[in-house]
């Protein structure tokens, strides 16, 4: 379906009375930013006293910020816990870090399969913050 077409579909929603889910601008991104092993040291759980000491990876503070300037959006998502609410956005605030919402108690373990009705897109941190570039790759869909 074109673009033209879903806003077209959008706004008969709209002027129907119809509640819908929110479409971002074009080109515009909502990330979902891991905070342990991705934009600071890998902090278990089991250690909330580092918690407050790590420091941030300087190459994700600087792309992250640089993103939600550019109006991004930008949500922690984490698998710390509910008990590390307080110290987490103060460790973020004194920092430096940018950012709209903090989505506690990501499952942990990883191998992550997330399975959305929105296009998702994932991108696996390997040690380094840069813009992101295009890149060919085969994933896993449902059988159409």
């Amino acid at each position: 379906m074109k673009k033209e077409d879903v806003d077209k579909l959008l706004q008969q929603k709209l002027d129907a009375g119809e509640h819908v889910s929110p479409i971002l601008p074009e080109g515009i991104k909502n990330y979902l930013i891991d905070i342990d092993g991705t934009i600071t040291e890998d902090v278990p759980n089991e250690e909330p006293e580092r918690m407050e000491t790590c420091e941030p990876f300087p190459d994700a503070l600087e792309t992250l910020n640089k993103w939600y300037d550019q109006g991004h959006i930008i949500c922690f998502f984490t698998s710390r816990t509910e008990e590390h609410r307080e110290v987490t956005e103060r460790w973020l605030n004194k920092h430096g870090f940018k950012f709209h919402s903090l989505l506690m108690g990501k499952p942990r373990g990883g191998n992550y399969h997330w399975i959305d009705n929105h296009l998702v897109k994932a991108t696996r941190y390997k040690g380094k913050f840069t813009d992101l570039v295009e890149k060919d790759v085969t994933i896993q869909v449902f059988k159409e």
